[in-house]
Protein backbone atom coordinates (compact mmCIF):
# COMPACT_ATOMS: atom_id res chain seq x y z
CA UNK A 1 0.00 0.00 0.00
CA UNK A 2 1.04 3.21 -1.44
CA UNK A 3 -1.64 5.18 -0.70
CA UNK A 4 -4.04 5.35 1.79
CA UNK A 5 -7.66 6.02 0.99
CA UNK A 6 -9.93 8.99 2.48
CA UNK A 7 -13.45 9.99 3.02
CA UNK A 8 -14.75 10.74 -0.61
CA UNK A 9 -17.49 10.92 -2.49
CA UNK A 10 -17.66 10.74 -6.41
CA UNK A 11 -20.11 10.31 -9.37
CA UNK A 12 -19.25 7.71 -12.07
CA UNK A 13 -21.39 7.02 -15.22
CA UNK A 14 -21.69 2.64 -16.88
CA UNK A 15 -22.11 2.71 -20.49
CA UNK A 16 -22.25 0.10 -22.64
CA UNK A 17 -19.60 -0.32 -25.07
CA UNK A 18 -21.41 1.49 -27.64
CA UNK A 19 -21.48 4.77 -25.18
CA UNK A 20 -24.91 4.49 -23.97
CA UNK A 21 -25.77 5.46 -20.84
CA UNK A 22 -27.10 2.40 -18.68
CA UNK A 23 -26.85 3.63 -15.10
CA UNK A 24 -26.12 6.62 -12.93
CA UNK A 25 -23.31 5.37 -10.13
CA UNK A 26 -22.02 7.18 -7.16
CA UNK A 27 -19.79 6.15 -4.64
CA UNK A 28 -19.59 6.94 -0.92
CA UNK A 29 -16.45 6.39 0.97
CA UNK A 30 -16.02 6.93 4.85
CA UNK A 31 -12.82 6.49 6.71
CA UNK A 32 -12.66 5.88 10.30
CA UNK A 33 -9.36 5.51 11.75
CA UNK A 34 -7.63 2.77 9.91
CA UNK A 35 -10.89 1.71 8.60
CA UNK A 36 -12.95 2.30 5.66
CA UNK A 37 -16.49 1.58 4.37
CA UNK A 38 -17.31 2.17 0.83
CA UNK A 39 -20.72 1.75 -0.94
CA UNK A 40 -20.88 2.09 -4.86
CA UNK A 41 -23.96 2.10 -6.26
CA UNK A 42 -25.62 1.90 -9.77
CA UNK A 43 -29.26 3.30 -10.33
CA UNK A 44 -30.21 1.60 -14.17
CA UNK A 45 -32.58 3.16 -16.50
CA UNK A 46 -34.82 0.38 -16.47
CA UNK A 47 -35.02 -0.02 -12.75
CA UNK A 48 -32.29 -2.04 -12.16
CA UNK A 49 -29.58 -1.71 -9.19
CA UNK A 50 -26.24 -3.10 -8.53
CA UNK A 51 -25.10 -2.39 -5.09
CA UNK A 52 -21.66 -3.16 -3.39
CA UNK A 53 -20.96 -2.56 0.37
CA UNK A 54 -17.37 -2.93 1.20
CA UNK A 55 -15.30 -2.95 4.53
CA UNK A 56 -11.31 -2.97 4.73
CA UNK A 57 -8.45 -2.36 6.86
CA UNK A 58 -5.73 0.13 5.96
CA UNK A 59 -2.27 0.12 7.97
CA UNK A 60 0.59 -1.31 6.04
CA UNK A 61 -1.54 -2.62 3.49
CA UNK A 62 -5.22 -3.27 2.19
CA UNK A 63 -7.02 -6.05 4.11
CA UNK A 64 -10.63 -7.00 3.24
CA UNK A 65 -13.07 -7.63 6.10
CA UNK A 66 -16.44 -7.82 4.93
CA UNK A 67 -18.29 -7.21 1.54
CA UNK A 68 -21.99 -7.67 0.43
CA UNK A 69 -23.66 -7.36 -3.19
CA UNK A 70 -26.72 -6.87 -4.56
CA UNK A 71 -27.87 -7.00 -8.31
CA UNK A 72 -31.27 -7.02 -8.90
CA UNK A 73 -33.74 -5.62 -12.00
CA UNK A 74 -33.89 -6.62 -15.51
CA UNK A 75 -30.60 -5.90 -16.06
CA UNK A 76 -29.50 -8.97 -14.59
CA UNK A 77 -31.00 -12.36 -15.33
CA UNK A 78 -29.82 -14.27 -12.00
CA UNK A 79 -30.27 -12.04 -9.01
CA UNK A 80 -27.72 -12.06 -6.30
CA UNK A 81 -27.70 -11.12 -3.02
CA UNK A 82 -24.31 -12.27 -1.32
CA UNK A 83 -22.43 -11.28 1.67
CA UNK A 84 -19.20 -12.36 3.53
CA UNK A 85 -16.97 -11.71 7.00
CA UNK A 86 -13.60 -12.63 6.23
CA UNK A 87 -12.18 -13.33 9.31
CA UNK A 88 -14.99 -16.09 10.10
CA UNK A 89 -15.12 -17.42 6.37
CA UNK A 90 -19.10 -17.26 6.66
CA UNK A 91 -20.94 -16.69 3.32
CA UNK A 92 -24.58 -15.59 3.38
CA UNK A 93 -26.81 -16.30 0.44
CA UNK A 94 -30.43 -14.26 0.56
CA UNK A 95 -32.89 -14.71 -2.16
CA UNK A 96 -36.99 -15.28 -2.45
CA UNK A 97 -38.54 -18.68 -2.51
CA UNK A 98 -42.31 -18.53 -3.27
CA UNK A 99 -42.48 -14.48 -1.87
CA UNK A 100 -40.39 -15.32 1.30
CA UNK A 101 -36.84 -14.77 1.80
CA UNK A 102 -34.98 -17.64 1.97
CA UNK A 103 -31.12 -17.31 3.83
CA UNK A 104 -28.20 -19.72 3.27
CA UNK A 105 -25.15 -19.54 4.95
CA UNK A 106 -21.91 -21.65 4.58
CA UNK A 107 -18.34 -21.46 5.64
CA UNK A 108 -15.16 -20.95 3.56
CA UNK A 109 -11.74 -20.75 4.36
CA UNK A 110 -11.06 -17.12 2.98
CA UNK A 111 -7.55 -16.49 1.69
CA UNK A 112 -5.92 -13.11 3.17
CA UNK A 113 -5.68 -11.39 -0.37
CA UNK A 114 -9.69 -11.91 -1.04
CA UNK A 115 -10.15 -8.36 -2.66
CA UNK A 116 -14.09 -8.42 -3.67
CA UNK A 117 -14.80 -4.23 -3.37
CA UNK A 118 -10.82 -3.23 -3.50
CA UNK A 119 -8.99 -4.78 -6.26
CA UNK A 120 -8.96 -1.33 -7.99
CA UNK A 121 -7.43 0.09 -4.93
CA UNK A 122 -4.98 -2.44 -5.05
CA UNK A 123 -4.36 -1.50 -8.96
CA UNK A 124 -4.06 2.39 -8.10
CA UNK A 125 -0.94 1.36 -6.08
CA UNK A 126 1.23 -0.81 -8.05
CA UNK A 127 3.03 2.03 -10.21
CA UNK A 128 4.27 1.56 -13.42
CA UNK A 129 7.50 -0.48 -12.28
CA UNK A 130 4.99 -3.25 -10.74
CA UNK A 131 4.84 -6.74 -12.15
CA UNK A 132 2.12 -9.37 -12.24
CA UNK A 133 0.20 -9.35 -9.84
CA UNK A 134 -2.03 -11.78 -8.49
CA UNK A 135 -5.06 -11.63 -6.09
CA UNK A 136 -8.22 -13.68 -4.95
CA UNK A 137 -12.04 -13.33 -5.72
CA UNK A 138 -14.81 -14.67 -4.50
CA UNK A 139 -17.33 -15.22 -7.21
CA UNK A 140 -21.34 -15.13 -6.76
CA UNK A 141 -23.82 -17.01 -7.10
CA UNK A 142 -25.78 -20.61 -5.80
CA UNK A 143 -22.38 -21.83 -5.12
CA UNK A 144 -19.69 -19.18 -4.19
CA UNK A 145 -16.09 -20.24 -5.80
CA UNK A 146 -12.65 -18.56 -5.18
CA UNK A 147 -11.30 -17.26 -8.56
CA UNK A 148 -8.03 -15.72 -9.22
CA UNK A 149 -7.16 -12.36 -10.73
CA UNK A 150 -3.99 -12.10 -12.40
CA UNK A 151 -3.31 -8.25 -12.88
CA UNK A 152 -0.54 -7.34 -15.55
CA UNK A 153 -0.23 -3.56 -16.28
CA UNK A 154 0.23 -2.72 -19.72
CA UNK A 155 1.02 0.51 -22.26
CA UNK A 156 0.12 4.60 -21.32
CA UNK A 157 -2.45 5.53 -23.15
CA UNK A 158 -2.87 9.38 -24.16
CA UNK A 159 -6.39 11.18 -23.03
CA UNK A 160 -6.89 14.97 -22.60
CA UNK A 161 -9.16 16.86 -20.25
CA UNK A 162 -10.28 20.52 -22.06
CA UNK A 163 -7.18 20.13 -24.35
CA UNK A 164 -4.77 19.73 -21.80
CA UNK A 165 -2.99 16.02 -22.75
CA UNK A 166 -2.97 13.49 -19.77
CA UNK A 167 -1.43 9.62 -19.87
CA UNK A 168 -3.34 6.75 -18.10
CA UNK A 169 -2.05 3.02 -17.40
CA UNK A 170 -4.05 0.17 -19.22
CA UNK A 171 -3.88 -2.69 -16.00
CA UNK A 172 -5.08 -6.01 -17.81
CA UNK A 173 -6.67 -8.23 -14.95
CA UNK A 174 -7.58 -12.00 -16.49
CA UNK A 175 -10.30 -14.12 -14.34
CA UNK A 176 -8.80 -17.40 -14.07
CA UNK A 177 -11.14 -20.14 -12.74
CA UNK A 178 -9.10 -22.78 -11.11
CA UNK A 179 -9.90 -26.83 -10.90
CA UNK A 180 -12.33 -28.49 -13.64
CA UNK A 181 -14.19 -25.96 -13.66
CA UNK A 182 -11.27 -23.90 -15.67
CA UNK A 183 -10.44 -26.32 -18.35
CA UNK A 184 -14.43 -26.78 -19.06
CA UNK A 185 -15.53 -23.20 -18.87
CA UNK A 186 -13.71 -21.68 -22.53
CA UNK A 187 -15.27 -24.80 -24.18
CA UNK A 188 -18.81 -23.88 -23.24
CA UNK A 189 -18.53 -20.24 -23.72
CA UNK A 190 -18.56 -19.29 -19.85
CA UNK A 191 -14.82 -18.36 -19.71
CA UNK A 192 -14.69 -14.67 -18.00
CA UNK A 193 -13.76 -12.04 -19.95
CA UNK A 194 -10.55 -9.79 -19.03
CA UNK A 195 -11.08 -6.88 -16.88
CA UNK A 196 -9.22 -3.73 -18.20
CA UNK A 197 -8.69 -0.67 -15.92
CA UNK A 198 -6.87 3.02 -17.20
CA UNK A 199 -5.39 4.69 -14.33
CA UNK A 200 -4.08 8.24 -13.89
CA UNK A 201 -0.85 8.32 -12.22
CA UNK A 202 0.88 10.75 -10.11
CA UNK A 203 0.09 11.39 -6.39
CA UNK A 204 -2.59 10.30 -5.86
CA UNK A 205 -3.25 7.99 -8.35
CA UNK A 206 -6.87 7.74 -9.78
CA UNK A 207 -8.95 5.51 -11.37
CA UNK A 208 -10.51 6.56 -14.76
CA UNK A 209 -11.94 3.77 -16.75
CA UNK A 210 -13.02 0.42 -16.38
CA UNK A 211 -14.03 -2.32 -18.47
CA UNK A 212 -15.66 -4.90 -17.36
CA UNK A 213 -18.79 -8.09 -16.54
CA UNK A 214 -20.60 -7.43 -13.74
CA UNK A 215 -21.92 -10.92 -13.95
CA UNK A 216 -20.90 -14.20 -15.72
CA UNK A 217 -21.76 -14.31 -19.01
CA UNK A 218 -23.10 -10.66 -19.01
CA UNK A 219 -22.11 -8.19 -21.30
CA UNK A 220 -18.73 -5.93 -20.92
CA UNK A 221 -19.95 -2.31 -19.43
CA UNK A 222 -17.80 0.55 -19.04
CA UNK A 223 -17.73 2.51 -16.14
CA UNK A 224 -16.49 6.30 -15.62
CA UNK A 225 -16.05 9.37 -13.94
CA UNK A 226 -18.45 11.86 -14.31
CA UNK A 227 -19.67 15.18 -14.01
CA UNK A 228 -22.88 16.65 -13.00
CA UNK A 229 -24.77 18.81 -15.81
CA UNK A 230 -26.24 21.62 -14.31
CA UNK A 231 -30.03 22.82 -14.64
CA UNK A 232 -29.57 26.85 -15.88
CA UNK A 233 -31.73 29.05 -14.39
CA UNK A 234 -32.09 33.12 -15.22
CA UNK A 235 -30.58 34.82 -12.41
Amino acid sequence: MRYTEGSARGLLVLRNLDGVILASGELKQVTRGGQVTARLTFHFKDGSINEETTVYSQRSEFRLLSNRLVQRGPSFPHPIDMSFDVPTGTVTIRSEDGGKEKVETQHLDLPADVSNGIFLNIIKNLGPTAGATKLSMLAGGSKPRLVTLAISPGGEEAFSVAGYAHKARRYVVKVEVGGIAGVVAPLIGKAPSDIHVWVMEGVPPTMLRVESQLYLNGPIWRIELTSPAWQHHER
